[in-house]
């Protein structure tokens, strides 16, 4: 795969759910390289056995669906990511210091991880709505964890923003569409993508630099 181990997912999903058989690996791989690729509704589970150099029945060994394996990508790659933001969040120094911490990790993980990264942000209308509920309460954990950096600064007259919510969601828009475009031949590195993108996310919230 052209991003993060998938396997390095895994041991951040909640739970503490243990590592998977070599198998399911291969399949999760093959899945995250199809769906997008093809989208997920334009992927049979066919193709992802057979990506992933198995049988279709071997398939249903270690997943009942499609749907199900859509549904644990998801989830590992959003724990994986609010991780990251409480990593960030709960760093040493002040909200400045946090926030482009923050931004330079969240941008890089999302070059870096671009093949599962344009999945679970670009494929979230297929999850059955159980799966999209656990989901969506991981995406707005990460929110609100910007949230609180956002607010600190603004309190603290660091930051001036009129509405915390809409410039939360407007910081992690950036990061997550570098999923969608970033490439292997892009002239920045994911680290050196994340170090612009901190500056610009600071002047964006009025910090004085």
């Amino acid at each position: 795969m052209t991003s993060t181990p998938i396997a390095d997912l895994w041991t951040t999903l909640p739970g503490g759910a243990g590592p998977r058989p070599e198998a399911a690996y291969r399949l999760l791989a093959a899945a995250v390289e199809a769906f997008a690729e093809r989208g997920y509704h334009a992927t049979t589970t066919r193709d992802i056995a057979t990506a992933a150099g198995m049988s279709p029945a071997a398939l249903y060994i270690h997943y009942p669906s499609k749907a199900a394996l859509l549904a644990e990508i998801s989830r590992a790659g959003h724990a994986a990511t609010l991780e990251l933001v409480r990593a960030a969040a709960g760093a040493d120094g002040g909200p400045v210091e946090r926030m482009r911490r923050l931004v330079e990790d969240f941008t890089s993980w999302h070059a870096r991880g671009r093949t599962v990264g344009r999945v679970v942000n670009y494929e979230l209308h297929a999850l059955p709505a159980e799966d999209y509920a656990v989901v969506a309460g991981l995406r707005l954990d990460i929110e609100r964890e910007v949230s609180g950096i956002i607010e600190a600064g603004r309190v603290a007259g660091l930051f001036e923003v009129a509405e915390v919510k809409t410039a939360a969601r407007a910081v992690t828009s950036l990061g997550i569409d570098v999923a969608r475009w970033y490439t292997e031949r892009s002239s920045e590195s994911p680290q050196e993508l994340g170090r612009r993108y901190g500056e610009l996310v600071l002047r964006m919230l009025g910090a004085r630099l």
